[in-house]
C-alpha cells in the first residue's frame, strides 16, 4: 500500500464532506470522474451512472427538501490504494419542521486523483402508504 495515496485520499474526502456541508454542490461534483459509478438507494438497484450535472441536481434537490442537511463522518476506514470507506451520521430538518438522522456507510473508488465509484449503504425505509 502506498502511504501517500492514503494519505491523499483521506484529504479527498474529508474535502468532500467539507464541500457537502456547505452546500457547495457544484464543487463537489467536480470531485468526480465525468458519468461516476454510484450505488444508492435513491437512485434504484444496482450501479448507476451520474453525471456532474445529475450530482448536481441530486443534491440541489436535497437540500431544497432539507435545508440543514449535514454529514458528521464518524470514522475513516483507508482499504487498499483506491478504496476509502467512510461511516457518517446525515441529518436534516424538513420545513414541516420533522427532523432526521440517517446512519450512511459509503465506500469511494479514487482514480487519479477523482471519485470514480460511490457505493452507499443505508436503510431507505418508508413509511407505509395508508
Amino acid at each position: 500500500m502506498n502511504p501517500v495515496s492514503s494519505s491523499e485520499n483521506e484529504k479527498l474526502v474529508k474535502e468532500y464532506f467539507k464541500l457537502f456541508n456547505q452546500h457547495k454542490w457544484k464543487e463537489m461534483a467536480e470531485m468526480y470522474v465525468e458519468n461516476a459509478d454510484f450505488k444508492d438507494p435513491s437512485l434504484g438497484n444496482g450501479i448507476v451512472k451520474q453525471s456532474h450535472q445529475q450530482i448536481i441536481t441530486k443534491y440541489t434537490e436535497l437540500s431544497d427538501m432539507f435545508p440543514d442537511v449535514h454529514d458528521k463522518i464518524l470514522q475513516i476506514y483507508l482499504s487498499g490504494e483506491k478504496h476509502i470507506i467512510v461511516e457518517f451520521v446525515s441529518t436534516g430538518t424538513a420545513p414541516d419542521k420533522s427532523k432526521f438522522e440517517l446512519p450512511i456507510c459509503t465506500i469511494f473508488t479514487i482514480e487519479n486523483g477523482k471519485i470514480a465509484k460511490d457505493f452507499t449503504y443505508y436503510d431507505n425505509f418508508e413509511e407505509p402508504q395508508e
